[in-house]
């Protein structure tokens, strides 16, 4: 079996709403404290576009929440929501700019909180480079998501009528 190529850090330089369905058929890799490898075939995405979108957290502005955000894309941002579940995303774009990727889904995983547990998914990888050598990465497949849909992010009413139902939530077809 081929091994398959890791995304290299300026597939994450690019316009959020570009990168987010990008990023549909590609696998999630977490490497845990044993040592193993665990993968997911990524589904489902929704991105968050600067401080003008009121459902991003950079919305408020740079706070030391938000500031791993306005970082170069190819970071961790890893976020608690609820006082329960991690959230993962990918910061995306160029420096100071700040906009991520949500990963909602997965092969076999529905929600973001669900993935992050099934995938040993931390607060403790904000901030991290992806990459090999930080144990967490992005890789191509072989897999053809097929038809990319697109929606409203889930979650979001808070950001007002017109940014919740931005569509900015993308799906595919053989998920």
């Amino acid at each position: 079996m081929a091994k398959n190529k890791v995304l290299a850090k300026e597939f994450f330089f690019g316009d959020v709403k570009e990168v987010a369905p990008s990023l549909l058929g590609k696998q999630l890799c977490v490497r845990d404290d044993q040592g193993r490898v665990l993968k997911a075939i990524i589904t489902e995405t929704e991105a968050y576009d600067g401080e003008d979108d009121l459902a991003c957290h950079a919305s408020k502005g740079k706070t030391p929440r938000t500031s791993i955000m306005y970082e170069v894309g190819g970071i961790c941002y890893v976020y608690l929501c609820y006082g329960m579940h991690w959230m993962f995303n990918l910061v995306t774009g160029p420096i100071g700019y700040p906009s991520a990727v949500l990963i909602r889904g997965c092969k076999g995983i529905s929600g973001p909180g669900r993935l992050t547990k099934n995938l040993g998914i931390t607060g403790q990888m904000n901030g991290m480079n992806l990459g090999m050598d930080s144990g967490i990465w992005v890789e191509e497949t072989e897999v053809n998501p097929g038809e990319i849909f697109t929606g409203p992010r889930i979650g979001v009413e808070y950001a007002g009528p017109i940014w919740a139902n931005k569509p900015y939530r993308f799906w595919f077809s053989n998920s």
